[in-house]
């Protein structure tokens, strides 16, 4: 039977990676890359590669369908010290109600600090400062399907502001989590399906000299560029993973996840789990560019957990590290609570 569920696991990998359908001639089309910054300790700690087997207020991001996992109540925060001194902050909650399903909401901004304002005149700065501001706010539907089945969905609304210029757009996730017997487990997920964002606003107007101007006719007008569309970098995941039930309360999970982007290279993402006396986790996964795999900005990661349970409360804390090949490593550290 073990070696019939891996045989079933391994074809899978094989079809995701025939699908493969990253268009890297479009690379730099798209926009609202905030999208791509992941969230939550112990997935970015496998890589990611947990897609069919992320369960709770941490799957709203990666499979929307693990929301279905929620008990009763559960919340979760996570901070990311990300490259060139950005934060990422994140923040989600979850609530079981019986047999309607499961629902959260989650937030996520991008922290970039004060950035001192340039003007033309002013190439040096003009003595005041501003703060980009980035967020993402999601409501996430999740329902238990059947005994082997979760499905789930998230709306999510993104922001791009700049001084009083910005970009607004809607995104769609949609998520499913399939159990084989066994504990073999397929997971699908289609992400950030929406509408094309455009900047606008007042600090686009430029007011320049009228090419012909006369005495009778204003010398200067006041211009604005027609500002180009983009696109959201939507993509296709499928995963995989396998658990391996040990002695006592031991167990080894390894994953798989297969990413095909609209505007990159397709990417693999492998991890795997090691957890012992149901308190404590190791964690690690490396994630790669099909092609150009030499480009790639973030690979190997590492991790670890501790977990706690008694009958109404549950405590995770959790910590990755992912390397950056450019800049300094990413620090992560993520707190759930269930009640």
């Amino acid at each position: 039977m073990l070696m019939k569920a891996f045989t079933v696991y391994l074809s899978v990998l094989l079809l995701a990676g025939v699908a493969a359908a990253g268009d890297i001639a479009r690379k730099g089309t798209s926009g609202a890359d905030q999208l791509l910054i992941p969230v939550g300790a112990r997935s970015i700690g496998v890589g990611g590669a947990f897609l069919a087997n992320s369960i709770g207020v941490e799957s709203i991001y990666y499979n929307p369908a693990g929301l279905a996992g929620v008990k009763r109540t559960e919340v979760m925060f996570s901070y990311m010290n990300y490259i060139a001194d950005i934060n990422v902050s994140y923040f989600s909650a979850g609530f079981n109600i019986g047999d309607v399903g499961s629902f959260g909401l989650s937030f996520k901004t991008i922290e970039a600090g004060d950035i001192p304002v340039t003007t033309v005149e002013n190439p040096d700065g003009t003595g005041a400062n501003f703060a980009p501001s980035f967020f993402t706010a999601g409501l996430t539907y999740s329902k238990q399907v059947t005994d082997i089945l979760r499905a789930g969905g998230t709306v999510k609304f993104v922001n791009e502001s700049i001084l009083a210029t910005s970009a607004r757009g809607i995104a769609l996730d949609f998520g499913v989590q399939y159990r084989f017997a066994g504990n073999l487990a397929l997971g699908v997920a289609v992400k950030n399906l929406g509408s094309n964002m455009k900047y606008s606003g007042q600090d686009l107007q430029v007011r320049t000299d009228v090419p012909g101007a006369t005495p009778t006719t204003p010398g200067t007008g006041l211009f604005e560029p027609v500002v180009e569309s983009f696109q959201l970098p939507s993509y296709f995941e499928m995963s995989t993973t396998y658990e391996f039930k040990m002695s006592g309360q031991n167990a080894l999970m390894v994953g798989s996840t297969y990413r095909s982007n609209n505007a990159l290279e397709d990417e693999w993402m492998f991890g795997a789990e090691f957890q012992f006396s149901k308190y404590f986790a190791l964690r690690g996964g490396h994630d790669l560019f099909v092609q150009n795999r030499a480009s790639t900005q973030y690979d190997w990661t590492f991790g670890g957990g501790f977990a706690y349970t008694l009958e109404a409360f549950s405590v995770n804390v959790d910590y990755a590290y992912r390397a950056v090949d450019t800049f300094k490593g990413n620090n992560i550290i993520a707190v759930r609570l269930g009640f």
